[in-house]
């Protein structure tokens, strides 16, 4: 059983205190952007800022990758929910979601009156990257594995993202880094979000996919838990209730709470006002991450 504790709700009498001044980071994976919750999130994101929140935006795209090298007889190789990037990859993943799905973003949040920003690593270094070493992966045994052109992240471009917050736009940003010497490397885009939140202190951290939250059945919407300790993740991960993309997305996540994360919510499947109703009351719609 997951313990109840009390965690800090928005207050939509007070959208202009002084928590409104740290920015909520929003992250859309590819199915998210594919769907009718890109339209749902522009809406809420338009309503935040218009309420004079700061808004980070973070998408992947991992779905559409892998189509397009299907496509391109390519064969796309997952670890554990984690792609091995060679160089085809990397220019797959340039063309799909530093190209379409970053433009498809700023497009979506432009209809609904966003002035978005589309950003990549290479973009004045948003992203700053280094190649990830040969990294033992949760879920895909005990030996080191080299997932090849992957990158985590060293920096952000602070002042380049405070100017743009600061002006009234949401930075979108695609999950591609870049060194200074102009390496560009794949990182996922739980990663990336997470790393945001943390470096530009958060009041909220949201991971939008194509499901609802945390499930004890992955067949089964209804058994969405609301609340979520990293001793009930040990737990799911040995059952085998939590798996594949999940492992890693659920790890970042628990990381960033202990780093100074406010709260991260899991969500997926929005509809118009979804979004800020998780984060007035957390876990109603999705799953709320405790940390302890």
């Amino acid at each position: 059983m997951i313990d109840e504790v009390t965690l800090v709700s928005m207050d939509d009498e007070t959208p202009h205190g002084a928590a409104n001044k740290r920015p909520i980071v929003v992250k859309l994976g590819g199915n998210a952007v594919a769907s009718d919750t890109l339209s749902a999130v522009a809406d809420d994101v338009a309503w935040f800022v218009n309420h004079g929140q700061r808004v980070v935006l973070v998408h992947g795209g991992g779905p559409q990758v892998s189509a397009v090298q299907r496509r391109l007889r390519q064969k796309p190789r997952i670890v554990s929910g984690r792609r091995v990037t060679n160089a085809a990859t990397l220019q797959t993943l340039k063309m799909v979601v530093g190209g379409q799905l970053n433009i498809d973003v700023c497009a979506g949040l432009l209809a609904a009156g966003v002035d978005a920003v589309g950003l990549t690593g290479a973009s004045a270094l948003t992203l700053q990257a280094v190649r990830r070493p040969p990294t033992v992966i949760t879920g895909a045994g005990n030996a080191p594995i080299d997932l090849g052109l992957v990158g985590d992240v060293v920096a952000l471009n602070q002042r380049l993202l405070g100017l743009l917050l600061d002006a009234g736009y949401v930075p979108v940003l695609a999950c591609i880094g870049a060194s200074a010497d102009g390496s560009l490397y794949n990182i996922n885009a739980d990663v990336v979000a997470n790393r945001v939140a943390v470096e530009l202190g958060a009041h909220a951290l949201v991971l939008v996919s194509d499901i609802v939250g945390v499930l004890r059945d992955v067949n089964d919407p209804a058994s969405r838990v609301p609340r979520l300790t990293p001793a009930d993740f040990k737990r799911a991960v040995a059952a085998g209730t939590v798996a594949g993309g999940m492992i890693p997305k659920l790890e970042e996540s628990f990381a960033s709470i202990a780093a100074g994360v406010s709260r991260v919510h899991v969500v997926g499947q929005l509809t118009p006002g979804q979004l800020r109703t998780e984060l007035r009351t957390p876990g109603t719609v999705g799953t709320a991450l405790i940390g302890g």
